[in-house]
């Protein structure tokens, strides 16, 4: 008997927020399309290409995971958009920016050796844009992550 497998994918993402309507507003700024019929007053949901963005009350996540809610600040993870190229990246975060983000770290030659920079959405919770040479997109805007 073999154990049961976990698959190798992420559906969604949820980010814990102070405000869900505020962080709605600031994701729509972007462009994103939000759900009109999946979420409520207490979450939102995006569809971001291959997985689901959700925005959800900050407390209300922790109890749901049954943890503690921390101080907002940095969690040890970044969320990350690849764009096609350098000048897409500044593009990007310039968009951002005006929607009402924080730039963090500027697009800039990264020592991985392509292109990245930094915003921070309304709760704190940072965003890298990069352009990477070596992960082609595909027609979609998806990673093609080599064989």
């Amino acid at each position: 008997m073999s154990a049961p497998s976990l698959p190798s994918r992420v559906n969604l993402v949820t980010l814990g927020v102070a405000d869900v309507a505020a962080s709605t507003a600031f994701y729509e700024s972007l462009g994103w399309r939000r759900s009109k019929t999946a979420g409520n007053d207490t979450i939102s949901f995006f569809a971001l290409g291959n997985l689901v963005l959700a925005i959800f009350g900050r407390r209300s996540l922790a109890e749901d995971a049954q943890v503690t809610d921390t101080p907002p600040g940095f969690g040890g993870f970044t969320l990350a958009i690849n764009m096609a190229s350098e000048a897409e990246v500044d593009a990007a975060l310039a968009a951002a920016v005006a929607a009402g983000a924080k730039l963090l770290k500027p697009g800039q030659r990264v020592f991985w050796g392509g292109y990245s920079g930094y915003f921070a959405d309304p709760d704190g919770h940072p965003w890298e844009v990069a352009f990477n040479p070596f992960w082609p997109l595909d027609a979609n805007g998806l990673v093609v992550l080599p064989q």
